[in-house]
This record gives C-alpha cells, structure tokens and sequence, in this order.
C-alpha cells in the first residue's frame, strides 16, 4: 500500500496541468500583472504605496488585442479611443490624467504599464489623422484605418449596448505614454 500511495503521489506531480490555472491569483489576474507592478514599483519607490492599476487589453478578439499590446510594448501606440456614451450607460470613471494601466495580451498577460497623459472628447468625424496614427500605431493612411476600424468596432457594439454609430458620436481619447514594460 506505501508503494501505491507513493506511485500515486509521483504521478500527480509529473502530469502536467493547465498552466493558466497555475498563474492565476485568487482575483483572477494573471501573476504577470502583480510582476510587471512589483518591478516598477522596486525603481520607482515613490509608487509603492498606490494601488494596483486597472489592467486589461485593447479590442476584442486576440489578434488584434496581441497586435496592439505588442504596439504598446514598441511606442508605437500611444493612444486609445473609446465610446464616450459607455463610461455614462455602465456609470464608470473617466479616466484622468496620471491614470496607470497594466496592458496585457488577450490571455491576460502583462505587457506594459501605461500613464495617461492627455484626455478629450472629440466628435467622430474630428478625428486627425495625427491621433489616428498615435492610435493605431501606424502612419500609412491612419486615419482611414482609424475610421474603418472603430466604426466596425462601434457597430459590432452597438449590437449589444443598443448605441447606434454616428458621425457625431462622441469619442472618449486617450494619449499615454508607455512607461513600462516586460521586455
């Protein structure tokens, strides 16, 4: 019976298991987000006392959310947009100036830390090309892209928030600065 307790004993540490179940805290969140925070806070001690920021990751669907992540890690995406009319239906904060986030991929990753650094609402169709490429990161024809891009996001939306597009739908914009990062 020893010999099966230990044979039992040894297989259940040599299965694998799933591995996102091993790097989830309590809360949910990946272990990456309290890493990524722990080691900005240990150079920038003056932090350590805040709390934990917010963390999630851009858009929808993995491809683009990895895509944007990967954005965010380089520079090259600097900004953020969002449905103004969202932060009032689901009664959230708007985000202020100073405002930390941890992006992670669309597994739950941490990727970066985030500071905002300027906030607006801005019409639909006042849009510059100038904050289209900041937001997606990139300067072939951004601001096409920006349109194309979260008008399809905004009507996919508008499915379940019942907020139909507009030209003159109010866009909640975000300029941040990347000031941390897991690379």
């Amino acid at each position: 019976m020893k010999h099966l307790s230990l044979i039992l004993v040894l297989l259940l540490f040599s299965c694998k298991s799933d591995p996102k179940k091993e790097v989830l805290a309590e809360d949910g969140l990946d272990q990456s987000v309290y890493a990524i925070w722990n080691s900005y806070i240990q150079e920038h001690p003056e932090f350590k006392n805040d709390e934990l920021p917010e963390s999630w990751y851009f858009h929808n669907n993995k491809e683009d959310a990895d895509r944007l992540a990967e954005l965010t890690v380089s520079g090259k995406k600097q900004a953020s947009s969002s449905l103004y009319s969202l932060y009032t239906i689901y009664e959230m904060d708007v985000p202020t100036v100073g405002t930390k986030r941890i992006i992670t991929n669309f597994d739950g990753e941490a990727m970066a830390i985030i500071e905002i650094k300027s906030v607006a609402i801005v019409p639909f169709n006042e849009i510059t090309a100038d904050y289209a490429a900041l937001d997606l990161g990139t300067t072939i024809e951004p601001l096409e892209k920006w349109k194309k891009a979260h008008w399809d996001f905004f009507e996919e939306f508008s499915k379940v928030s019942g907020v139909k597009p507009t030209e003159n739908m109010l866009i909640f914009c975000e300029k941040f600065e990347t000031i941390w990062t897991t690379k």
